[in-house]
């Protein structure tokens, strides 16, 4: 039923006087209450105000509170307010909070004589000296806190909270618990009890959600209009605000200063005059993975890239084993790709796009020779008259695995990796530079490397670095994969990481912090016992260590034959995916998605049905989010969809 809110916070000043132990402070324009902690009984009073026509606590009701808390010691406990019968230490009802949790308390009736039960929501960071505005809904076994109008936590317990709670002779005490230690420091502006009813849909409809009000004490309803800090208007603050719904408007200067709410997405966007900038969005949450498309290739696919071309949308370039028919390039049409283009080539095993300028160019890399018995791979240039990929330039190749494009210092740079020639695994891989004179790349520098399989190129500040996947040297997969940076025009040893036959190295950044994982394909050594299985191994992640200028094992995931790792992004969450191809007895096995769990690393989220997984990308369109996988052992690759909430 439609029960009225009881204001706590009025009752102690109801006549708008302050008590003592009470003086009201303004802060970020908005007016709150101190309390002191030297009379702590003076910021009390009976229940039976508030409960005139019953002594029963509700049995379902909402709390809201809103409050500055400051910040305080780990381990401080302060109490926003607690309900307690005279003669009993007990508390009927209360609520205490310590810089990174809340605590419910309540007194349960289903033991002999009664017994405080508690109820901890966790992670809820109050204590940075800004405004919050909070709703605890109660009823029964079910408890959810919102803070600031965001996602709820739920909290689901053994003990329900009492049907039948007695406030006979009991109390509210306005920021303690009748003694001085944990009283509450800050600032408190609102707090009402609302019986009967869930007061998020109440509290939740405007925008500034972090002083949302229900009921505020006379005393602290004059707020000026014009902040403390003199910086802008602030609550309360009214405006005519025109609200677009609907397809994405236009943003130019006519709708300058505009709001569109987009429903799909949840979220409210203003117009500056020429783009849609985000103020209010929920971000979206990985819930399930979807097969989206099977996609038809010309034969095993061994790598795919994805990239977009100006003003003709999306692209994949698949890698393909057979000449021929080549490999093939597809365009992303009506949430499909569709084939596009076929290209020669021999055995490729992977694509690099990248852009010089205007220039639009694509790599092949080439296993094997082509009908002349001659070895090279192409890298091939966009034509905007023909509007498809034509033959630039061949480079002279060994079994090359993988190209890899990146700019220094303004220079546009090309490195191949050479995996083998003949039969020797330990040759030189090459770094290209591009001469801008002859519009061609030029040998630049040579770096040893044992059967290598990939480059991978990142910055971090101002240093350049690449890293190389070496595989096998000819006895063993047990050898040392390299990083190398950039020095006085070359690249220079950084750091070298023992690998287990290292197929692919992925950079990645989660905040602040770098991260680089190896996905190890197989352990062999000629020399040493034979393992159990050859493919169920370790891959490895690392991380930056700032301090000792070097990268440290962060984590170890159990992979079979891993030979990709994939980054992505969902809303806030950080994912990884790794292509698992062959566990020692079949090709078909799951890969697997791993969820950034924070302080518990990456955990399995998600697994993948796959057939001889060899590479990931991850790419989005105005479609969604997708992944797309190639097969070395089918001519059939995948795209799935992900499904966000």
């Amino acid at each position: 039923t439609d029960l009225r809110p009881l204001d706590v916070l009025s009752e102690a000043v109801p006549t708008g006087a302050l008590v003592r132990g009470m003086r009201v402070l303004q802060v970020q324009g908005l007016r709150g209450l101190q309390l002191s902690a030297s009379r702590p009984r003076a910021l009390a009073f009976p229940a039976s105000r508030l409960f005139i026509h019953c002594d029963r606590f509700p049995e379902e009701f909402s709390i809201i509170v809103t409050l500055r808390a400051l910040r305080r010691p780990a381990k401080r406990n302060e109490y926003i307010f607690t309900l307690m019968v005279e003669e009993s230490p007990g508390v009927l009802v209360g609520l205490r909070y310590a810089p990174d949790k809340l605590h419910f308390m309540f007194w349960s009736q289903e033991r002999a004589g009664g017994w405080q039960s508690r109820v901890t929501f966790h992670n809820v960071s109050l204590s940075d000296s800004r405004w919050h505005t909070l709703v605890l809904a109660v009823s029964g076994q079910s408890f959810s806190l919102t803070v600031d109008c965001s996602v709820p936590k739920d909290v689901v317990v053994e003990t329900p909270f009492p049907a039948s709670l007695s406030v006979r002779r009991a109390s509210f005490y306005l920021g303690n618990r009748r003694r001085r230690k944990g009283v509450f420091t800050g600032l408190l502006r609102q707090l009402v009890l609302l019986p009967g009813a869930d007061a998020t849909p109440r509290m939740c409809h405007g925008l500034n959600f972090k002083v949302a009000t229900l009921s505020v004490p006379s005393v602290l309803q004059d707020v000026p209009a014009k902040a403390v800090s003199n910086e802008v208007l602030k609550y309360p603050y009214e405006t005519d605000m025109k609200v677009t719904l609907g397809a994405r408007p236009r943003c130019s200067k006519q709708e300058k200063a505009q709001f569109w709410f987009n429903a799909s997405r949840r979220g409210l966007y203003l117009c500056n005059g020429s783009t849609w900038l985000s103020m209010l969005e929920v971000q979206p949450r990985l819930d399930y993975v979807e097969e989206h498309q099977k996609l038809v290739t010309n034969s095993e696919t061994m790598g795919v890239e994805v990239f977009s071309i100006p003003r003709l949308g999306l692209f994949a370039a698949t890698a393909n084993r057979l000449t021929p028919p080549g490999s093939a390039i597809y365009r992303w049409t009506d949430g499909k790709f569709v084939h596009y283009q076929n290209i020669p080539t021999h055995q490729a095993q992977s694509w690099k796009y990248f852009t010089i300028g205007k220039k639009i160019f694509l790599a092949v890399a080439n296993f094997e020779q082509n009908e002349r018995g001659q070895e090279f791979s192409v890298i091939f240039k966009w034509s905007r008259r023909k509007a498809k990929f034509l033959a630039y330039q061949r480079i002279s190749t060994h079994s090359a695995r993988d190209w890899e494009a990146f700019v220094i210092q303004g220079e546009a740079f090309l490195a191949v990796v050479n995996h083998r020639e003949g039969n020797n695994h330990n040759i030189d891989s090459v770094i290209y530079r591009w001469n801008p004179r002859t519009g061609l790349f030029e040998t630049n520098q040579t770096i040893p490397t044992s059967g290598a399989y990939d480059w991978e190129f990142f910055t971090i500040g101002p240093y350049s670095f690449l890293a190389v996947a070496n595989t096998f040297n000819g006895t063993s997969t047990r050898i040392y994969s390299h990083i190398y940076i950039w020095l006085r025009g070359s690249f220079q040893l950084f750091q070298s990481i023992l690998t287990f036959g290292a197929a692919d190295w992925e950079v990645f950044h989660i905040g602040d912090r770098v991260f680089l994982a190896v996905a190890n394909s197989h352990s062999y050594d000629s020399g040493m016992p034979a393992p159990s299985n050859f493919y169920a191994i370790n891959s490895s992640i690392y991380e930056l260590n700032i301090t000792a200028q070097m990268f440290v094992k962060f984590q170890d995931l159990l992979t079979y034959s891993a030979l990709d790792w994939e980054f992505f992004s969902v809303g806030d969450d950080s994912f990884l995916v790794v292509a698992n191809s062959f566990d020692g007895f079949t090709f078909s096995v799951n890969s697997i998605i791993y969820r950034w769990q924070g302080y518990e690393g990456f955990v399995a989220a998600h697994q993948l049905p796959t057939v001889g997984c060899r590479d990931w990308e991850a790419f989005h369109t105005a479609e969604g989010s997708f992944l797309l996988y190639s097969s070395a052992k089918e001519p059939l690759s995948k795209v799935l969809k992900l499904k966000t909430t």
